[in-house]
């Protein structure tokens, strides 16, 4: 577990703001390359799916971080990006934004994008409530989605020994998410929609994500809320060596030696998966808020996104036809 600091040391807070430890970390290293024909087709270049105006007239990126404005002060969320986008993300590197900024040397998957922002994250507020977001999703519902955030976050509070997740009720059996199997509510003064987490399946097959959509399990909108130690305590017991790699930088954290050290620790990991390494191995640790009537879509791949377009009638006819080759583009 990480060592806690004291609370007259920590940096530009007002203590006495009834949510001054909530965070939110945006996840936005990603090189979206599944999306690549579609956002190459919107965008003329190379951008990842996150930094282009896929939906709307906002990027998913800024799209996210309005979301998360709603329940966490703006200057307490944290953007984890990767050095080779930078001049997607330049905008962002100037005023105050920029100590917002966690830019990772390359992209190595969601755990040591995760851990890289737990441990910039206990340095500024040991006692921080985290909200972990990935930048690619839509929600038909944004109302009902704040209404489950707060749940989620009172429910990590309330249950410190908890990671929660939104978990998200299937429309078909989809075998690129990952599967959750909900247990009993978790009691201790929450409400009936936040359960244990009996069982955890990343990417299933087609038969069995058939049977737990018969089960009435949920999928994993990769949505996540704990205490901060409560993440690292789940990385440390999953991941040793990737923690233990981490906890070897903390010294040169906010420091001028903190770019070198997280290029040499960044050479020498492999990439490795948040829900694969962590969270499908200790489904006891888990609790799961069931969503409510959201109209998720995670807009990883062309035809989600072309799909969602559909439903929302936000394309015009021309527009999903070209939609529609690039996406028989990726599949091939």
């Amino acid at each position: 577990m990480m060592k806690s600091q004291s609370r007259s040391t920590s940096p530009g807070f007002d203590w006495s703001d009834r949510n001054r430890h909530r965070w939110g970390v945006i996840l936005a290293g990603g090189d979206g390359k599944r999306l690549l024909p579609l956002t190459r087709m919107i965008a003329g270049d190379e951008r990842p799916k996150q930094f282009c105006t896929v939906m709307g007239r906002e990027t998913l990126l800024d799209q996210t971080r309005g979301r998360l404005r709603r329940l966490v002060r703006p200057q307490q969320t944290l953007i984890v990006v990767t050095k080779a986008h930078e001049r997607f993300y330049s905008h962002l590197l100037s005023g105050a934004n920029a100590s917002q900024i966690l830019a990772q040397p390359c992209n190595r998957g969601t755990a040591p994008a995760i851990a890289y922002s737990l441990l910039r994250l206990h340095k500024l507020d040991p006692w921080a409530v985290v909200a972990m977001f990935p930048s690619d999703h839509h929600f038909a519902d944004e109302g009902t989605f704040a209404a489950d955030l707060e749940t989620a976050f009172d429910a990590a509070e309330i249950r410190p020994d908890r990671l929660m997740l939104l978990g998200i009720k299937p429309d078909f059996p989809e075998v690129s998410y990952g599967w959750i199997e909900p247990g009993a509510p978790l009691g201790a003064s929450l409400p009936d929609s936040v359960c244990h987490v009996s069982c955890f399946w990343e990417k299933p097959s087609r038969a069995l994500a058939s049977a737990l959509m018969s089960d009435g399990c949920l999928w994993n909108s990769f949505i996540m809320f704990a205490k901060v130690d409560t993440f690292w305590t789940l990385i440390q017991r999953a991941l040793p060596r990737l923690a233990g790699a981490f906890d070897s930088i903390r010294p040169t954290l906010c420091t001028d030696r903190e770019d070198a050290a997280l290029h040499d620790l960044y050479a020498g990991i492999p990439s490795s998966s948040f829900s694969d390494g962590v969270l499908a191995k200790y489904p006891g640790d888990l609790g799961v808020v069931r969503g409510g009537n959201l109209g998720w879509s995670d807009l990883g791949e062309p035809g989600r996104v072309l799909s969602v377009l559909e439903r929302e009638g936000m394309s015009p006819e021309g527009d999903l036809e070209r939609l529609e080759e690039s996406n028989v583009g990726a599949e091939t």
